[in-house]
């Protein structure tokens, strides 16, 4: 199968959610250039995203996060990878669907759970009560990630190949965005 992507894919979702991990198997199996919005953050500032946030505040985080997702979004058509908090901002939703397809990496709160628990690399989760504040930010930000162009469910257990080979199938219902001969 030779696949020809018109639109950047942007993963979105909670952090846990395998964004990263599958968008980069998703570039592998199109063939096309997998890019992350935290990593050229972390690599414009030359500091660690928690680092930003302890130093600058999650305001200004956000916005430098903008500015980057938009140079990422005029780049050649790939697959963009895009931190927790990216989708919530309005701007930020209407530029992805006006530029690209933002998918949903939907998944539940255990398994985000135990992909997230060990690492001290989440600056939201840095409270007494990292389980429950996970549970509140998967609450109030479900609503934004519902208004995500395509939806797909993680699932525990299911290697990453096969959640891009399942992003790819739902990428398929969009002519406009996947062209598959």
């Amino acid at each position: 199968m030779a696949y020809r992507l018109k639109k950047t894919v942007v993963m979105v979702g909670m952090m846990g959610a395998g964004k990263t991990a599958v968008g980069t198997a998703l570039a592998r199996l199109l063939n096309v250039p997998f890019r992350d919005s935290d990593a050229a953050i972390e690599q414009a500032a030359n500091m660690s995203i928690a680092e930003i946030f302890a130093r600058d505040g999650e305001a200004f985080f956000r916005r430098k996060e903008s500015q980057v997702i938009e140079r990422l979004l005029s780049a050649p058509p790939g697959v963009l990878s895009t931190g927790g908090g990216a989708f919530l901002a309005a701007d930020n939703r209407n530029m992805i669907s006006e530029r690209g397809v933002a998918v949903w990496l939907k998944a539940d709160l255990d398994l985000l759970w135990t992909r997230v628990r060990h690492k001290q690399t989440r600056p939201l989760l840095q409270t007494r009560d990292p389980l429950g504040t996970l549970r509140r930010l998967l609450e109030t930000r479900t609503p934004a990630y519902a208004e995500a162009d395509l939806t797909v469910e993680a699932e525990h257990g299911l290697p990453v190949d096969d959640m891009a080979a399942r992003v790819a199938e739902a990428l398929a219902t969009r002519p406009d965005v996947l062209e598959i001969s």
